[in-house]
């Protein structure tokens, strides 16, 4: 056969066969389409329905809030590490640890069902609480141990606002008995009354994020823990004078307010306990910006109060009116305007301004000043909701707030006073002047500072 005649037949071959290709394009575009068309159809139960989706985005507020929250931890031990003497810092870091790791456990063991399981009116049942298996269905809007999760952090709060009221002189197991109680009992109490629907919640009381469930009963139980400890050795003179004891680290105690600041959003946003709508997310979106601009507002008016009535600004202070703010804003932090949120925050750091002069007189030793910030800032903000939410009352508000803060007290003080007579609350006098660190720790946290050995 001749080359071209070979050449010729090939490229026949060849068109044939692409031709014939090409005219069961169509037929195995067909047959493929309908494959994957059967496979999303048996993928189909993979896919989230708009219920699951909520479900999801709810449960990831939950817990990346509480992440947030839990962060709060860290600025707690910061500021107290600052706010005390060096010879009492590791004390005041290892309160801070066993703390949040009691509550956890107390949380669970008795705290969470208390407050939310089968309440009724006033109070839960007295039994650990459990969520599903691995790999089980959970029921309703969120997953139980996300809310379990979220709530915990919350009562370790609580507990953080005591330890820093009593640091300097307070033995550390009595404190950590103290603990027990406040987290798996006493807060779960008055939580039972409000967020577990119990009586306070059916009249309508307002506390969006615990201005007064959180806060104030921190600062009632921090309270009482003050008045039965007592003042430290040489704050106050037989005379009436004050001899202030000032602080070890400024630094720790800024940082430890940028990390509540940071902390505070899970707390006030995840709050809102939905985000898997656009009108959850733009309340979400709105509450963080109300916290912030709270918090500033806490600042500036305690930059210009100290330098109006003491000459010059007290970095203290400062520090303790974002805090107040802060608090302040959380009992309402949606329904505010922005310049609302700024005045309520402003005032929030007013009242540390003109507050902490007033505990000084009265002899009521607060190191970290949480009584200021706390308890009292936390009235304010409860008080002030029925201005910017029309669904509250001024009388409710008001029963809510001498309610819970009559329990916490009251309870905390016998709690106190028990502790008291029975394994005594307070250090020696020797071990005061010695240090917590040396006494209750026998780890120092500058030794090179306070006379330990250094390496």
């Amino acid at each position: 056969m001749k080359i071209p005649t070979l050449i010729s037949g090939v490229r026949a071959a060849a068109a044939s066969a692409a031709l014939t290709a090409f005219m069961a394009l169509p037929a195995w575009a067909q047959d493929a389409a309908e494959e994957v068309a059967e496979e999303v159809t048996e993928a189909a139960p993979a896919f989230a329905s708009a219920d699951e989706t909520a479900f999801i985005f709810n449960t990831l507020l939950f817990l990346l809030g509480g992440i947030l929250v839990m962060w709060m931890a860290a600025g707690f031990a910061m500021l107290e590490a600052g706010m005390v003497r060096t010879k009492n810092t590791a004390m005041q870091l290892t309160k801070n640890v066993g703390l949040y790791s009691i509550a956890g456990i107390m949380y669970w063991a008795l705290g969470y069902s208390i407050m939310y399981v089968d309440v009724g009116s006033y109070v839960g049942t007295f039994w650990p609480y459990s969520w599903p298996e691995a790999g089980a269905t959970n029921e309703g809007d969120y997953s139980v141990a996300s809310d379990w999760f979220f709530q915990m952090v919350f009562v370790a709060t609580a507990a953080s606002i005591v330890s820093g009221t009593v640091a300097e002189r307070v033995k550390l197991w009595p404190f950590f008995i103290f603990v027990v109680v406040l987290t798996g009992i006493l807060y779960p109490i008055t939580g039972a009354w409000t967020w577990g629907e119990g009586w306070l919640d059916a009249m309508g009381f307002s506390d969006f994020a615990g201005s007064t469930i959180v806060h104030s009963v921190g600062g009632w139980a921090a309270l009482a823990g003050a008045i039965v400890i007592g003042a430290r050795a040489g704050k106050y003179g037989a005379d009436g004078s004050v001899h202030p004891i000032p602080g070890s680290n400024m630094a720790l105690a800024t940082l430890g307010v940028f990390i509540l600041w940071l902390g505070w959003f899970g707390f006030n946003g995840a709050s809102q306990l939905a985000m898997g709508t656009n009108a959850d997310i733009s309340d979400i979106s709105r509450i963080f910006a109300n916290t912030n601009l709270a918090a500033a507002g806490g600042v500036v008016a305690a930059l210009i109060l100290t330098q109006l009535v003491y000459g010059k600004v007290d970095i203290t202070m400062v520090l303790n009116g974002a805090l107040a703010g802060l608090v302040a804003i959380t009992a309402e932090p949606l329904t505010p305007g922005p310049f609302a949120a700024i005045i309520i925050g402003a005032v929030g750091g007013a009242i540390v301004v003109f507050s902490v002069p007033l505990l000084d007189k009265l002899k009521i030793d607060d190191v970290v000043g949480a009584i200021p910030v706390h308890l009292l800032a936390g009235i304010w903000g409860t008080l002030v909701v029925p201005v910017t939410n029309g669904d509250a009352s001024f009388g409710v508000q008001i029963i809510g707030i001498v309610a819970m803060g009559a329990f916490a007290f009251i309870a905390s003080f016998i709690v106190w006073m028990i502790l008291k007579v029975t394994i005594g609350v307070r250090v020696s006098p020797e071990d005061e002047m010695t240090g917590l660190d040396v006494a209750e720790i026998g780890v120092e946290a500058y030794p090179e500072f306070t006379g330990g050995n250094v390496r």
